[in-house]
């Protein structure tokens, strides 16, 4: 049994061996493996984006104000005299013109009343020169000593009478002109005149309402500035010589296109309101086809407005983070790294920076889809276009 025993260890020993030399092979397989593929993987490439290093700049706002048209020169046309309506020249809804004939108020007997005081005119005339030449006559015979002193100045009294008849009569006469005047209604100021309140042939006395007269065109359009908007285009109006540009918008609805007009803003408040906080403001607009009316809701666009002094970033930059907005800004290695930023206004495609950036660092200005903090970032140009950023 020994021999035996002894006969099976060199076998033993064998596989032994044998099992020894495949683990370590196996061994060496796998860190040799390792090591292959250890020396073919190489770093990522640089992702390419522009970058533009951040500085503070004059921005031009995109920003627009909601109004309510309102017509601020509309007249509402009255009856200075009394009488009967007898006729109407315009139709509901023309456009009439300033000085334009509206309606006749039974014009006979104002004439009747101005042919009257110009005949007591013509009575209280006669009358004057009736005196002054007595007057005359008594001033002769009174440097002959044939008539006292008192008839003389009895004379004087009576010209002096007769002229303030006179010039009674011609203020009669003016007040019955302007009666007859009266008769004859004119449109105050042109615009659109609106349905006729009273009917032909209706007694009508001075104050009674007639007709409506809203100017369409030039329209004034008045809205309220937000504070900073206010000063910053004082600040704009101060800097140039050309007037502030504005636009009339109003969307498309019911079927109805949407327009717009161009113009212009011809006043800024000087104070800014207790109760909104706001400074108002008027813009004047041409509007020949009359294609905005008051009681419309629209909207007021000033051109030029700014943003002085600002940091701002293209809008395409900026991703919301866990933290809210962010942006990548780029360290000395050109690695991406996440900066929350608080968001200030507008401005067409760019954003304002109220916090969260300073100036001379560099931001990813072009899309930042697919970047993560640490990504390498292969600089750039910025073009300055921040709508064309991809």
């Amino acid at each position: 049994m020994q021999k035996n025993a002894n006969a099976m260890r060199p076998w033993r020993l064998a596989l032994l061996g044998l099992g020894l030399a495949g683990l370590m092979a196996g061994c060496g397989s796998e860190s040799g493996g390792q090591a292959q593929a250890g020396g073919s993987k190489q770093a990522a490439p640089a992702t390419p984006g522009q970058v533009m290093s951040v500085e503070r700049r004059d921005i031009v706002l995109d920003k627009s104000y909601p109004s309510l048209l309102s017509s601020e020169n509309e007249v509402t046309v009255v009856a200075r005299v009394s009488g009967l309506l007898e006729a109407r020249q315009f139709e509901p809804g023309d456009r009439v013109e300033k000085g334009d004939s509206l309606y006749t108020i039974e014009p006979a007997t104002y004439q009747a009343s101005v042919r009257s005081a110009e005949a007591d005119l013509q009575s209280a005339k006669a009358e004057r020169d009736r005196a002054q030449r007595d007057a005359d006559r008594y001033q002769r015979l009174l440097n002959q000593n044939s008539v006292s002193r008192q008839d003389y100045d009895d004379a004087l009294a009576d010209l002096q009478v007769a002229r303030a008849t006179v010039a009674q009569n011609e203020a009669a006469l003016d007040s019955a002109r302007i009666d007859l005047n009266y008769t004859d209604v004119e449109a105050p100021v042109s615009g659109a005149i609106s349905l006729s309140e009273i009917n032909v042939g209706n007694l009508v006395d001075p104050g009674t309402e007639l007709a409506t007269i809203t100017p369409l065109d030039p329209l004034e359009v008045r809205f309220q500035l937000p504070q900073a908007d206010a000063l910053a285009l004082r600040r704009q109006r101060d800097d140039q010589e050309a007037p502030i540009g504005a636009t009339l918008s109003r969307p498309a609805e019911q079927g109805n296109a949407a327009l717009s007009l161009d113009g212009k803003l011809d006043f800024l408040g000087s104070r800014v309101s207790e109760s909104t906080s706001t400074v108002e403001a008027r813009a004047m607009f041409d509007n020949p086809e009359g294609s905005f009316l008051p009681g419309q809701f629209v909207r007021i666009s000033l051109s030029g407005l700014k943003r002085y002094d600002v940091l701002a970033v293209p809008e395409i930059a900026v991703t919301e983070g866990l933290m809210g907005p962010q942006v990548f800004v780029l360290d000395d290695d050109n690695k991406a790294r996440a900066r929350t930023v608080e968001l200030g206004e507008t401005a067409g495609h760019w954003l304002i920076i109220k916090s969260g950036l300073e100036t001379g660092e560099r931001v990813l200005a072009s899309d930042p889809g697919g970047i993560q903090p640490g990504t390498t970032i292969e600089p750039q140009p910025f073009d300055g276009d921040a709508a064309s950023g991809s």
